[in-house]
């Protein structure tokens, strides 16, 4: 099963937006989010995959807040039948300094069916 498109729909129903994407946008608005699958294992049928969420901000203080919006909306995602587990790994603040963009990333551990 491809685990990404499960967890943006996921995340645009409880965090009320649209602005959830597999890859940054041609012409991306003020604030949205990015996945991205950056492992799995799969054993007996059952597969963990290691997803990275990056939420980006207009500034680095509203790229924390929606970065910690992401980890509590993240902890009931196991209510989905498909999920059996999922676990903070890691957050940090990943922001571009380069091109100027404020952005934190949420590491997260999800084992699903």
């Amino acid at each position: 099963m491809n685990i990404e498109p499960v967890i943006i729909n996921y995340l645009i129903e409880e965090l009320h937006t649209e602005s959830v994407y597999a890859e940054v946008p041609e012409d991306p608005e003020e604030e949205y989010f990015i996945i991205d699958k950056t492992g799995s294992d799969t054993e007996n049928r059952i597969t963990t995959s290691t997803i990275a969420i990056q939420s980006y901000g207009p500034s680095k203080m509203r790229a924390s807040e929606m970065n910690e919006n992401v980890k509590t909306v993240m902890d009931d995602i196991c209510r989905l039948s498909v999920i059996g587990d999922c676990k903070l790994m890691s957050d940090y603040n990943f922001s571009n300094i380069a091109k100027r963009e404020h952005r934190y990333q949420a590491v997260f551990e999800i084992t699903h069916y």
